[in-house]
């Protein structure tokens, strides 16, 4: 029996900021390095983090 397969609709959109999908192990929340966290720019939602004002991103390594 095959498992289930997800689909691009069962996965959340992630930011152009981001660099993982979010809950993905190995990574945490940032403040988005375009808007400064406000999740604005140039008066306008913030292209990079999606409006949020925090991306994605993958923590230390050693």
């Amino acid at each position: 029996m095959k498992a289930p397969q997800s689909t691009p609709a069962d996965r959340k959109q992630i930011a152009p900021g981001n660099e993982a999908q979010p809950g993905t192990p190995g990574t945490g929340e940032d403040i988005c390095p375009e808007c400064g966290g406000s999740g604005r720019r140039d008066g306008k939602r913030c292209a990079n983090c999606a409006g949020t004002g925090k991306v994605i991103r993958g923590i230390g390594g050693a």
